[in-house]
C-alpha cells in the first residue's frame, strides 16, 4: 500500500483556496518556519503562532522566539502570535512517559498538546485553517501529524492543512533560509528529555 503523499494533498489544497484566507501556523522555531512560509505566503495570509511549552529552558525559549520574530520582520512574510511561556502545560501532558525514547509517545502527546491549542486559537480568531511547520524536520512524524490534524479538524470545524514540509528538499532549504538569515539553530526540540547533553542517561 502506497503512503498517503502529505505533501501533494497541500499542494492541491491550497490551489483551491480562495486567494486571503486566513492560516494558523504553529512554528517550532524560526529556522523551521522559513521554508514552510515561503510556500505558504503565495496562497494564504498568515499568522504564525509561537506555542512550545516543551522546550524547558526560559532562555532557551526566549532565544527561539527572538529569532522568530527577528526572521518575520525581515521577510514580512506572515504576522505574529505569542502565547505565554507555560511548560507546566507540556509537563501534564506528558507526565508518566518521561522514559520514553524519542520519537515515541511522548512526542505524539507533545504534537497532540501543540495541534490542539492551534486549532483552539485559530478557531477564536476566525482562522479558516491550521497547520504545523513541524513536518519539515526529517526527526518528526508527518503521518502522525496528520492523523492528528484531521482528528482536531472534525471537532473544532478549523481545516487542517495537510503537510509534509520535508518534500522536495525542504529541509534542505530550511537550511539554506536560516544561513542566508544567519538564524540560530538548535540541536534538539526544545524538551529536557531530549536534550541528551543534560540527560546522557535517557
Amino acid at each position: 500500500m502506497n503512503k498517503p503523499d502529505f505533501n501533494k494533498r497541500m499542494l492541491e489544497l491550497c490551489r483551491a483556496v480562495t486567494p486571503g484566507e486566513k492560516l494558523l501556523l504553529h512554528s517550532c522555531c524560526g529556522p523551521c518556519s522559513s521554508r514552510c512560509l515561503e510556500t505558504l505566503k503565495e496562497y494564504f495570509k498568515v499568522t504564525v503562532l509561537f506555542y512550545n511549552p516543551n522546550i524547558t529552558d526560559p532562555a532557551e525559549y526566549e532565544k527561539r522566539k527572538g529569532e522568530q520574530l527577528r526572521f518575520l520582520r525581515e521577510t514580512g512574510w506572515a504576522d505574529f502570535l505569542d502565547c505565554d511561556y507555560a511548560p507546566q502545560e507540556f509537563f501534564s501532558c506528558v507526565q508518566g512517559l518521561e522514559g520514553e525514547k524519542e520519537g515515541g509517545a511522548r512526542c505524539y502527546k507533545c504534537y497532540r498538546l501543540r495541534l490542539e491549542k492551534t486549532a483552539q486559537l485559530a478557531k477564536e480568531g476566525g482562522f479558516s485553517w491550521f497547520c504545523s511547520t513541524l513536518s519539515v524536520s526529517p526527526h518528526k512524524n508527518s503521518a502522525w501529524l496528520n492523523e492528528l490534524g484531521e482528528e482536531i479538524e472534525k471537532r473544532t470545524g478549523v481545516r487542517w492543512l495537510y503537510s509534509d514540509f520535508k518534500k522536495e528538499n525542504g529541509y534542505l532549504r530550511s537550511v539554506r533560509l536560516a544561513q542566508e538569515h544567519n538564524l540560530y539553530r538548535q540541536n534538539y526540540c526544545g524538551c529536557i528529555f531530549s536534550d541528551w547533553t543534560k540527560n546522557p542517561s535517557l
